[in-house]
Parts: structure tokens; sequence; C-alpha cells
């Protein structure tokens, strides 16, 4: 579970809101199979992993995102409850499809860098703490079977 206060709840909401869910859902699984190439072994079914660019612009990789992202919305929507929001997808990465749990974090990091990266001033080192509790609170939800 992540402990934010209500003026945290609130920094996360105002932010999330401007977020392009589709785009930065692409970019951020894009960004984590070429920085953590070992991260692919998970999608060799998604055709060219090539290169960065065959990544980046992989329509597979992109709808993948997209829907990621979309979980990781539900997740800010309930996140006084992250284990039990995320417990259906936790079953099937870890018990079913053997992710390791160490790419929930990887990915979680990924995502702050294209937060950072999409806001510029606007993500400020307040607003990245914030964000860096929730996607360690999401990390350790998906990978609960482990702790």
């Amino acid at each position: 579970m992540v402990h934010l206060t209500g003026d945290e709840k609130s920094v996360v909401a105002a932010l999330w809101s401007k977020v392009n869910v589709d785009e930065v859902g692409g970019e951020a699984l894009g960004r984590l199979l070429v920085v953590y190439p070992w991260t692919q072994r998970f999608f060799e079914f998604f055709g060219d992993l090539s290169s960065p660019a065959a990544v980046m612009g992989n329509p597979k990789v992109k709808a993948h995102g997209k829907k990621v992202l979309g979980a990781f919305s539900d997740g800010l929507a309930h996140l006084d409850n992250l284990k039990g929001t995320f417990a259906q997808l936790s079953e099937l990465h870890c018990d079913k499809l053997h992710v390791d749990p160490e790419n929930f974090r990887l990915l979680g990091n990924v995502l702050v860098c294209v937060l950072a990266r999409n806001f510029g001033k606007e993500f400020t080192p307040q607003v990245q703490a914030v964000f860096q509790k929730v996607v360690a609170g999401v990390a350790t939800a998906m990978a609960h079977k482990y702790h």
C-alpha cells in the first residue's frame, strides 16, 4: 500500500490528468526494452525488436504500453488498495509468465523518466518524489508473490 497525503494524491491526479496514456505507455515500454534489453525475452512474439528504432516504432510495443499504462491509471484510482487492484495482473505476470519482479521496478523508473521528459519544469523534484512512491507501490503490488 502506498501512503500518500491528500496533497500528494492531488499532485498525482493533477499531473496524470494531462498524461497521454497511449503515447507515454508506448514510450515507457519501448524505453524499457531498449535500455534493459534482457526484458525483451518476454516480448519475442512482438516481431522486430532488433534496434532502438525498431522497438520504439513497433506497433505491438506501443499497443502493449498503452495497455500497461491503462492498468496503471486504474491503480491510481485505488492507491489505498494496490495489492487488490493488481492481484490478477500480478498472478498472470508472476505465476504464468514468470516475469522477473525487478522488471516492474525498472518499468516504474522508466515511466518516471518519460514523465520528466514530457512535463519538463512542471515535473519538479517534489512531483517526482510522489511518483517514485507510486511506481514503487505498484511494483510491489505486481510482485506480491515474492514478498
